[in-house]
């Protein structure tokens, strides 16, 4: 299972490895300017669809306007897959409004494609598998207290 990890407001470049030229980057379409999801700010930068396996380029977008119970929103951003389905994603949660007390965060990280779903786990055990819809991605949630919850995130522009 893969882990996702708090983003730190001061990450560094990944050095280049030594005695070697510096790793490509990949192409991206461009870095989206800071979006506010679930009262958390974010910035992402999304690959660009031809450079992302066919099969695997219905799961890259950014999926919002969820709601794992009436205090907490979600939001998932894949923001590129490889062709063994490992996907580089950003994961949005935080209160349903500002009137609402609930913890908030953005967390890093990756997950693995397998069978037509997105799986990764965080840091506090808690499971994520997402699933394409027609329009929209399915997202279910397992938390560490074995408690199960379902949620509709929409492709957001």
């Amino acid at each position: 299972m893969i882990l996702l990890t708090a983003a730190t407001p001061l990450a560094q470049a990944p050095s280049p490895p030594v005695g070697g030229p510096p790793a490509a980057a990949p192409q991206t379409s461009g870095t989206q300017p800071g979006r506010v999801f679930c009262e958390q700010n974010v910035s992402f930068q999304l690959s660009d669809p031809s450079t992302i396996p066919e099969n695997f380029r219905r799961f890259v977008g950014v999926w919002s306007d969820a709601a794992w119970d009436a205090r907490t929103c979600a939001a998932l951003i894949v923001q590129d897959v490889k062709g063994d389905g490992t996907a580089s994603i950003i994961y949005v949660f935080g209160p349903q409004g500002t009137s609402t007390p609930a913890p908030g965060g953005v967390l890093h990280g990756t997950g693995v494609i397998r069978a037509d779903e997105l799986r990764f786990q965080n840091s506090d055990g808690s499971q994520f598998a997402f699933r394409p819809g027609i329009v929209d991605m399915v997202g279910h949630l397992i938390d560490p207290k074995g408690q199960s919850f379902e949620a509709t995130f929409k492709q957001t522009p």
